[in-house]
């Protein structure tokens, strides 16, 4: 029971999130209004792309420095994740611009740097699958993984935070991003900090799962040559 500790917390904070997220009432803000309720789901998603796109390039460089199967399994796996949640904050924010600046699309440069963030992962996802020969796409996919996290803080942070943006941190003012999340009023922090931890474990749950199982399939079907514990 104690390794799963965290899946417990997991699903506490995300009945919590959902349940209050939709039922507890909160301060009227001008043109957001109801919609403000969205940033206990939009908002996680990207932390959690975050943080799954920064682990996979740390087990890239592991990979790069000691060649194993679990480092470069746990650098693709938590790139596809950090890639499913990466989609879920792209069209969940599509839809809340919709609603608050009268359209799902207005080429603000947040919006453009993640779409440019998620195209430059989903080419790894495609490399990944484009070469044959394990140790080569390995090795390649490692070095690809760290140039893609390396532009990962400037596309979807630095660059937005320069530019004119409708997003809270634009125009020069990149510290509001943190101020408006320590800034919020008691309610929605109250929501907003056990959504973010939920959903962040929710995705390191997930590919703890995914690569459990791949670990699986991958010596089933290599059992005459390969030792389990070479996979640890």
């Amino acid at each position: 029971m104690a390794k799963h500790w965290y899946k417990i917390l997991c699903v506490l904070l995300l009945a919590y999130t959902i349940t209050a997220g939709m039922l507890f009432k909160f301060p009227a803000l001008p043109v957001l209004n109801e919609t403000i309720r969205n940033v206990f789901f939009h908002v996680p998603m990207w932390y959690t792309m975050i943080i799954c796109f920064t682990v996979s390039g740390v087990y890239a460089i592991k990979y790069l420095m000691t060649p194993t199967f679990n480092n470069d399994l746990c650098s693709m796996q938590f790139a596809n994740v950090g890639l499913f949640f990466g989609v879920l904050g792209l069209i969940t924010g599509m839809e809340w611009a919709g609603v608050t600046w009268g359209e799902i699309w207005s080429s603000d440069p947040k919006q453009i740097g993640a779409v440019a963030c998620l195209s430059t992962y989903l080419a790894y996802v495609v490399l990944r699958n484009s070469i044959k020969d394990d140790d080569k796409i390995a090795r390649i996919s490692a070095v690809y993984n760290i140039f893609a996290f390396a532009l990962l803080f400037p596309l979807v942070y630095i660059i937005p935070a320069h530019s004119t943006s409708l997003h809270p941190g634009g125009n020069g003012k990149g510290a509001e991003i943190m101020g408006t999340l320590m800034t919020q009023s008691s309610h929605l922090r109250k929501v907003t900090l056990p959504g973010l931890l939920g959903w962040i474990s929710l995705g390191i749950w997930i590919t703890n799962l995914t690569i459990r199982y791949k670990k699986v399939v991958h010596f089933k079907e290599n059992k005459p040559q390969l030792e389990f514990k070479n996979y640890a």
